[in-house]
């Protein structure tokens, strides 16, 4: 499964909304389940994120939200967002 987790930042919380989602998504990595963890900023909004988070297993999420770093992360960026995130599951089709 992956998950895109689309975050709009209050414009001065950029930079710290970036370096904690940084430091959870090299934590996020070393989870056994978690195959992707990345963060990205849109080019054209850069209050606008997108977190692309790639899972091994449909037990991973869950996992990952019971993870100390990621509990941090979500009581650390609440107040620097602008709106509630959002976000889309995928299901990777065969190659």
């Amino acid at each position: 499964m992956v998950v895109h987790v689309h975050v709009h930042v209050k414009p001065e919380s950029v930079e710290t909304f970036k370096q904690i989602s940084l430091v959870n998504a090299r934590e996020s990595i070393k989870e056994p389940g978690i195959a992707r963890f990345d963060v990205l900023q849109q080019n054209d909004d850069p209050t606008r994120f997108v977190l692309v988070e790639a899972y091994r297993t449909a037990e991973a999420p869950a996992a990952h939200k019971e993870t100390r770093h990621y509990a941090v992360w979500r009581d650390s960026v609440a107040s620097l967002m602008a709106e509630p995130r959002t976000s889309v599951k995928f299901t990777e089709l065969e190659r």
